[in-house]
């Protein structure tokens, strides 16, 4: 069984500021806005970055959960991880045996999710979803959360994909065995000796809180091609935070 990075959430005070970022910074353009989510008292657009996507959602009224994130997280952030396995059935019967609550599923003919409950992963809303259908398993096939155009949505040339999701935690160990359970894989220690799990197509990175945010998303590693220009695309926005790092929608985006 194999278990993919696919897409990640972040969560909004206001909706087209991030975008606007991403776009300038990384050249990134919307593919996708679901509609849908405006059941949950929210708004969306997804943008491809590679064959993964990001996804922005924002409040559109009050008492939403999303909006209660924000509040406790004290601002803009990361919301979730969104994994692709190839098997549904196992990856259930793995959640159930661990006695994790799941907050929301949805099942279409090409498409089951299983969204876990937060207060039982740790870390953040951590997604096991399958898609189905012709060419579901190849790493550019479709996704159906970015939409029916996903695979042949247009791709920024300066972004190849994200290669890493970092959570942080009081006890980043526990937390880094916690999600290990569930993925039913190992934790080892990344180069600089932090807890890591590798998925088949990037690594779950758990660090101590630094920026007294407490726990949750606090990053992610975007694989770019031109390190240099994007940079510079940051600075001119106010958007550098070091020497491989942009700030974007209360996330440290590392470029790798």
């Amino acid at each position: 069984m194999w278990l993919r990075l696919r897409q990640i959430a972040l969560v909004a005070h206001e909706l087209r500021p991030v975008l606007a970022d991403l776009h300038a910074v990384f050249g990134v353009e919307v593919c996708f806005v679901d509609k849908g989510v405006k059941v949950f008292g929210l708004e969306n657009s997804l943008m491809p970055f590679g064959h993964q996507y990001l996804e922005v959602v924002a409040p559109i009224q009050d008492g939403t959960t999303a909006g209660r994130y924000l509040d406790r997280r004290g601002g803009d952030g990361g919301y979730m991880v969104i994994t692709q396995c190839d098997d549904h059935a196992p990856r259930r019967r793995r959640v159930e045996g661990l006695g994790i609550r799941l907050a929301y599923q949805f099942e279409t003919h090409e498409y089951r999710c299983m969204q876990l409950h937060p207060k039982d992963t740790g870390g953040s809303f951590f997604e096991i979803d399958e898609q189905l259908g012709e060419r579901a398993h190849a790493l550019d096939g479709p996704w159906e959360p970015a939409g029916p155009g996903a695979p042949t949505a247009a791709r920024s040339p300066l972004v190849t994909g994200i290669a890493a999701a970092e959570l942080q935690a009081d006890d980043p160990e526990a937390l880094a065995a916690r999600w290990a359970a569930i993925c039913e894989l190992d934790v080892h220690r990344d180069p600089a000796g932090r807890p890591a799990i590798t998925l088949d197509n990037a690594a779950l990175r758990f660090v101590p809180v630094t920026d007294g945010r407490g726990e949750g998303l606090g990053g992610i590693d975007v694989a770019v091609t031109d390190r240099a220009a994007v940079l510079a695309a940051a600075e001119q926005r106010g958007l550098r935070s070091g020497d491989d790092q942009v700030a974007i929608c209360g996330m440290r985006l590392r470029l790798v």
